[in-house]
């Protein structure tokens, strides 16, 4: 019920206790555990300092308490344990609580590798880039192919939700990189008992975790490395460091576009929108088609293909579930069209993602004046090391807005990324482009940009402050 999320609950409207207490419970990989346990029948509440869609909808639809603000003396009595998520420091005022208490505590990854991993033919989707959508459609192909998968998903699918309780023996978890919490700086997917571990790309990324290559490598070997005897690695033979990882696997089943690759993909092309794939499977050549773009979702495809090839999906099975794949929320979502201007969101952050991201919109838009506006939002996605990777990845646009740098408070001078230098190379290969100074919204540069047939992409790995919806808006849709 709304009233959850606004104003404050104190303790007096809360359930006296519940089995699972969520500190903080907002975020979507906590918001995603909320519903299973809700849905396996435990009480679950949680806290928040905020609450914001679509999270807010899905605890209200659940029927989940949550409190806002962090007050020690409002905290319930707590059954089982409780969830402190990495989003926390241990400095938190309820955190400090549990720890004066001596309560039991856990983390998301572990608490749901306990539950609903742990003895189960567990399928873990690893990677940089592409977690979400592989992880998400390969949850919807299962369940079209009767398998009844539990699934948890770190995006919303369109039409969905981002979990799905199932029965036994299959789950497939969204394996994070990230790490765990504050008294474990692991990554998740160490948590995840995998019986199948996906790798499909491997490259640097969260700078503040890992302090180079060889070291996000390390932590997806130690991935690998939980595989028993008789599991396997699924990955990406076209991804260097996808290759390097999986090589220390028991078995490797391979997908690509390289002739290494067992599940290949001869070519691919998009059709009225949609990706056409004509893949190599199970002896025989077959055309997978999805309303997904882009060649980074090809790699998604195989990985899903792949998989279901070692679960027993039929291939004429496969093909008809990835045909009605709906998609995963911010993910190139088109969210409207007024004026003649499509507004699209995507969570893009990393500079391959981008690159990769503004190639599929070129595919699935063609002829269109492409205007993006970026948000560097992670602590990763503002930094200077990236540079030369988003010089390249740009100037695939027409028209580039970028906005001030999210955590650049959190940065030195020198680690943060000069935009106005940006600004000027990506002017110099041809592409229009504006920066937007600190403390200022890009909504009043875009409003004077936008012309009717513009497709406008906006990307950020936060809520841009509604800024998509905000320009619709102001477009009368």
């Amino acid at each position: 019920m709304l009233e959850y999320f606004s104003p404050p609950v104190r303790a007096s409207s809360m359930r006296d206790s519940c089995h699972y207490y969520l500190l903080p419970i907002g975020g979507m990989a906590t918001t995603a555990l909320a519903g299973l346990l809700a849905e396996s029948g435990y009480r679950v509440c949680g806290v928040d300092a905020a609450l914001y869609p679509p999270a807010a909808e899905l605890l209200a639809e659940l029927q989940i308490p949550v409190r806002l603000g962090f007050d020690p003396p409002q905290m319930p009595v707590v059954e089982k344990t409780v969830v402190i998520g990495n989003a926390v420091p241990s400095t938190n005022a309820e955190v400090q609580e549990v720890l004066a208490r001596g309560l039991p505590y856990t983390s998301q990854a572990a608490l749901l590798g306990e539950l609903f991993c742990q003895g189960r033919k567990t399928v873990v989707v690893a990677g940089t880039h592409g977690k979400t959508t592989t992880t998400a459609l390969l949850a919807h192909v299962f369940t079209h192919a009767g398998l009844d998968p539990t699934a948890f998903i770190g995006g919303v699918p369109r039409g969905g939700k981002p979990w799905r309780l199932g029965q036994w023996p299959w789950t497939v978890v969204e394996g994070d990189e990230y790490n765990t919490a504050f008294f474990d700086k692991g990554p998740k997917f160490l948590h995840y008992f995998p019986h199948i571990f996906v790798v499909n790309n491997v490259e640097f990324d969260h700078a503040d975790l890992y302090p180079s290559l060889d070291a996000i490598l390390a932590a997806f070997r130690a991935g690998v490395a939980r595989l028993p005897g008789d599991g396997w690695a699924v990955a990406n033979a076209d991804d260097p460091g996808a290759s390097e990882v999986a090589t220390t696997a028991p078995r490797v089943l391979w997908y690509g576009q390289s002739k290494k690759a067992q599940v290949r993909c001869r070519r691919f092309s998009h059709r009225a929108g949609n990706l056409v794939a004509e893949v190599d499977l199970n002896g025989s050549r077959w055309e997978l088609e999805t309303p997904l773009a882009g060649r980074h979702n090809v790699s998604n495809l195989l990985a899903v293909a792949a998989v279901s090839l070692l679960a027993g999906v039929a291939p004429e099975t496969l093909q008809e579930a990835v045909r009605s794949f709906p998609g995963v929320r911010r993910r190139l979502e088109v969210l409207g069209e007024a004026k003649g201007i499509t507004v699209v969101d995507d969570f893009a952050h990393h500079p391959t993602a981008v690159r990769l991201t503004l190639e599929g919109a070129r595919q699935r838009f063609p002829g269109r004046r492409l205007v993006v506006a970026f948000e560097p939002r992670s602590l990763t996605a503002g930094r200077a090391d990236f540079f030369p990777l988003y010089e390249d990845a740009f100037a695939l646009a027409d028209v580039v807005v970028l906005a001030p740098v999210f955590h650049r408070h959190r940065l030195q001078a020198d680690e943060l990324l000069d935009r106005h230098a940006l600004a000027r190379s990506l002017r110099g290969k041809g592409v229009e482009t504006f920066v937007v100074e600190d403390g200022n919204d890009p909504f009043t540069v875009l409003l004077s940009l936008l012309q009717p047939g513009d497709l406008f992409l906006a990307m950020s790995s936060g809520d841009f402050a509604g800024l998509p919806r905000r320009l619709l808006a102001a477009f009368g849709a």
